[in-house]
């Protein structure tokens, strides 16, 4: 990437760009130990086998940052539904938020690729919550 080029314009995948599985795999286990210790959202993770939830959002997040598509899961509002219909709301995706902010800072990623993050991650709000 030349100095004049963004990140963007290199042809770098935003995977490619936070570090590819190896990030992305850290990203998810450190998300998940914070979202797991928050009272206010953490019931919504009783009875979900946590290996293979962690394992579905690796594969997730992947296919979203533009890795390779292996994610067989339902969409995001069809996976979600039974959670919003036990209360899922703003103030439990603005949490998730939060954590997923913290976890990139946590782990030194660039601040422009943490705004790309959140960016995409804001963009699911509709779907994830049912609206």
């Amino acid at each position: 990437m030349s100095t004049t080029e963004t990140p963007e314009e290199s042809g770098l995948t935003l995977y490619e760009r936070i570090g590819g599985a190896a990030a992305v795999e850290a990203a998810v286990d450190v998300f998940y130990k914070k979202v797991l210790a928050d009272y206010r959202i953490n019931r919504f993770f009783d009875g979900v086998d946590m290996a293979k939830q962690l394992a579905k959002q690796k594969t997730f997040f992947t296919m979203a940052f533009g890795g390779p598509n292996h994610y067989t899961g339902a969409d995001l509002r069809t996976a979600h539904a039974g959670l919003v219909k036990i209360g899922l709301g703003n103030d439990h995706f603005d949490a998730v938020m939060d954590h997923l902010t913290a976890t990139l800072k946590e782990l030194k990623v660039p601040q422009a690729l943490i705004e790309e993050v959140t960016a995409l991650a804001e963009g699911t709000r509709k779907d994830v919550l049912g609206k």
